[in-house]
């Protein structure tokens, strides 16, 4: 029978007869824009979530998104209630079946759309950071990749966590960071070009997946779930700045869900939000001829300004009762400009006489639209989904508020604005899964069999900058690309899988997963899951994972070359393939691999009390990472051998090479702790506890030689990767409710962690550096909100992040010559320090 839309009416029939699905207060609270409420009828609901006729749930493919949300709980009724949510949830992330998440066999939490909200994040990225003790982030990135935002999961790399849109692959950022910390290399999913007010629940996979996924999925993977409402929207405004005065930031958002006919649904969103700069950077004394606490006004340090439009769509239409078209996109631009070091008066007094600073800018693009249809076994019995996603990002880098100082010397004239290159990436991927269940005698379950293929067809291209901005020196603060240095790269990808999930007794659940997947670059691999699952009783289980996994290197860590410039030096990057990194002993990059393990215990000893706990160790092999360093001579050679520039101001025993490498060998130890209590208090309200604990150490295993003899990672390099992320973060706290009033009160500690600080010694900026060892030590940061239902449709709420003003720990006088007043590479609480908002949300 065809899915039916109204207000008190939407799912299947199953033999000629129509279940009603959720209840008139379930769908409430739907309309209200929160997640959609567990009730007695949420079985049938989850059934409803891919499509399926409730007979039909152990057959239905992962890889698609919902078409109904699963039933995520919600204690209260109001407006913009937030809550909870209990891990009952109907989830499709690391499974190919659909299960409640609290039923999984690998750890994966809910995040629903309305706690995101909640944070008083207008990024998603910020969101989850606040939300999920295994999420954390860089503070500051430096250089351009202060204007993408990437997110850690367990420690590792941003390209090693897998971004997923109702299933499907998500296209990476072009943007490649550069400067060092942990974040080095990487071209992560910047998931901020997503609208929060699209989203209805997100699902965060904590296990090794690339089994199942491919590429990327080492540290788990993150499936961000659209919403499916064929009716209701919601408007909202949220605006705040920090206690110092600065970074003062506006988000502004609007979704609409319609419905097409009574076949479908059309989920529309459109967001903007702008974010001011903040500068957290103390006195500059680069050059070592000032009093300490005195020198130059530097506002490299803080966070970048930028401004962002994003939209967003999710739609499905059923043909007939067993086949749907779907599809859903996002597009976003955003401009953004960030602070570099201070120039002082000497350099270019004709033009700056009070000295400069340079301002990095980024004109952005980013896009993304899938189509695909689906049907519920109506191909022999088996169900099956044909999907194409193309998407890419764009952008295109200047600097403004700058000069070309050797072309002043040559020619006497300077521009002050440079466009220094373009970069952009595109992914298209097409994929045709299939699914089915078979019986089999003397099993207690049927056997659920998926198997699929992938192809995937990624781009990467560099485009040169003006002219101005690389010839006799290049901008300051960072050259632009030169002709030789621009380049046009693809990559070929195809991939097959299978999955096999079953019941061996009815207690014990097996899931096996393997895939095979051939690179046109860098080769094939073959990588396999088993995952298993005791219940003991419904109160008490076990589960546990062992994996094998990838990541393929990216395009950008492949043929990506640049040079930067500080006052002092100039560092050339050499693309990993390229003849001129060869001359420095540069070999073809390898895949990084992955042996995952994973063991839990699963306890729910109430119908409110839900607690889990799991131990992991991930040991990753081959990582890439930046290596083989070469200076003077020699580096100047390889540099120009490439047509990198390197200003005649600089000597030679300042100026320095290097290439991305498989330099090191890493073990990452974990363990995760949640736990989600509701309890009630009558008529004093309820209350929602959570828990979130993550344990973390990361250790440098073995690090490769280079060409020249010498260790591919130095003692800063091997602290970015072990020890510049949190060793523990847990979260407690909860969301108080009562009538129209909510309050949320939570507490973040954020472990120690340390860095190799450079700092110089000698009298002046041409001497030489060395590293400085840097505790920073562990911060506890206090989140409140308080909101109030004005009507049933208009809510009010102010808050706070960072209530106590908490700042990182300020690094020794030493270390903060050249401004830098905080540990950037090692500090994830960032530098801003408090910051209040006041929030408007009316719902329709």
């Amino acid at each position: 029978m065809r899915r039916k839309s109204g207000k008190n009416q939407i799912g299947y029939t199953d033999t000629g007869v129509r279940r009603t699905m959720l209840s008139v207060a379930a769908l409430a609270i739907t309309c209200n824009g929160t997640a959609w409420a567990q009730s007695a009828t949420a079985p049938a609901a989850a059934t409803g979530a891919t499509g399926v006729k409730p007979a039909e749930t152990s057959a239905t493919t992962a890889p698609s998104a919902p078409t109904r949300p699963p039933g995520l709980q919600l204690a209260s009724r109001q407006a913009g209630a937030t809550s909870v949510v209990l891990q009952d949830a109907v989830v499709v992330t690391g499974t190919r079946t659909s299960t409640k998440a609290s039923q999984s066999l690998t750890p994966i939490d809910v995040i629903s759309g309305a706690q995101l909200q909640a944070t008083g994040q207008s990024n998603l990225r910020d969101a989850l950071v606040k939300l999920s003790p295994s999420i954390t982030r860089e503070a500051y990135a430096g250089d351009t990749a202060q204007l993408t935002d990437a997110l850690s999961l367990h420690g590792l790399t941003p390209d090693h966590v897998l971004v997923l849109i109702n299933g499907k692959r998500r296209h990476t950022t072009a943007n490649i960071a550069l400067d060092g910390g942990l974040n080095q290399g990487s071209t992560g999913v910047d998931i901020d070009m997503i609208p929060i007010g699209l989203i209805d629940h997100i699902e965060v996979l904590r296990d090794g997946a690339s089994a199942q996924y491919g590429s990327d999925a080492i540290a788990g993977v993150i499936n961000i779930i659209l919403k499916t409402k064929a009716h209701g929207g919601a408007l909202q405004t949220t605006n705040g700045k920090t206690y110092a005065g600065d970074g003062f930031r506006n988000g502004e958002s609007a979704n609409l869900g319609l419905n097409l006919g009574d076949q479908g649904y059309l989920d529309l969103a459109a967001e903007y939000d702008r974010q001011n700069h903040t500068v957290r950077t103390g006195p500059d004394d680069y050059f070592g001829t000032f009093k300490p606490g005195h020198g130059y006004y530097n506002p490299i340090e803080g966070n970048p300004a930028s401004t962002r439009e994003s939209v967003g769509f999710n739609a499905g239409y059923h043909l007939n009762d067993d086949v749907e078209l779907y599809g859903f996109g996002t597009y976003a631009h955003r401009d953004a400009q960030a602070y570099q070091n201070y120039r002082p008066p000497s350099v270019l007094p004709q033009i700056y006489p009070g000295g400069f600073v340079p301002t990095e800018t980024v004109s952005e693009n980013d896009y993304s639209i899938t189509s695909g249809i689906k049907g519920q076994q109506n191909l022999f019995g088996w169900s099956w989904d044909l999907s194409t996603t193309y998407g890419g990002d764009h952008e295109r880098i200047g600097m403004d508020n700058s000069a070309n100082t050797g072309l002043f010397a040559a020619q006497g004239y300077t521009p002050t604005s440079f466009h220094l290159a373009t970069i952009s990436n595109t992914q298209l991927t097409n994929n045709l899964d299939f699914s089915r269940a078979f019986n089999v005698p003397l099993l207690p379950a049927p056997v659920n069999v998926s198997v699929g293929v992938e192809q995937r067809r990624e781009t990467y291209s560099v485009g040169a900058g003006d002219e101005a901005s690389y010839l006799d020196g290049g901008s300051q603060a960072l050259p632009g690309l030169a002709p030789v240095s621009a380049s046009d790269n693809s990559r070929n990808v195809l991939g097959t899988y299978i999955d096999l999930s079953t019941h061996l007794t009815p207690k014990w659940t097996v899931d096996l997963a393997g895939r095979f997947e051939h690179y046109s670059d860098v080769g094939d691999t073959t990588n396999g899951k088993v995952s298993t699952r005791y219940d003991f009783t419904p109160q008490i289980a076990v589960r546990g994972s062992v994996s094998t996994g990838f990541r393929a290197p990216s395009l950008a860590e492949e043929y990506y070359s640049n040079v930067s410039e500080s006052p002092a030096s100039v560092f050339g990057l050499l693309a990993a393939n390229s003849a001129a990194a060869k001359l420095i002993g540069a070999q073809p990059l390898k895949p990084e691999q992955s042996t995952n393990y994973n063991v839990g215990l699963v306890l729910t000893p109430t119908r409110d009390l839900h607690l889990t706990i799991d131990a992991y160790q991930i040991n990753i092999r081959n990582r890439i990472v930046e290596g083989g360093t070469a200076s003077g001579a020699s580096a100047i050679a390889a540099m120009e051998a490439a047509g990198l520039s390197v200003p005649g101001s600089i000597p030679a025993s300042a100026v320095s090479a290097s290439y991305f490498t498989n330099g090191a060998s890493t073990r990452t130890r974990g363990i995760d702790l949640s736990g989600t209590w509701h309890t009630s208090f009558g008529v004093y309200g309820q209350v929602d506890w959570d828990l979130g604990v993550n344990l973390n150490t990361t250790s440098v295993t073995q690090v490769a030689t280079g060409a020249n003899g010498k260790p591919e990672l130095n003692a800063q390099q091997i602290s970015w990767l072990s020890t510049s992320t949190p060793k523990n973060k847990i979260i407690v706290g909860g969301t108080w409710h009562l009538d129209k009033w909510g309050v949320s009160l939570h507490e973040t500690r954020f472990g120690s962690t340390s860095s190799e600080q450079t700092y110089i010694v000698g009298p002046n900026a041409f001497s030489t550096s060395q590293f400085l060892h840097f505790d920073n030590a562990a911060k506890y940061i206090t989140d409140v909100e308080v909101r109030y239902d004005v009507t049933k449709k208009f809510e009010i709420a102010v808050g706070a992040n960072n209530l106590f003003n908490v700042y990182p720990s300020k690094l020794p006088y030493q270390a903060q010559l050249e401004g830098s007043q905080y540990s950037a590479y090692a500090s994830t609480i960032g530098e801003d320090g408090g910051f209040y908002y006041l929030r408007a949300r009316y719902v329709f």
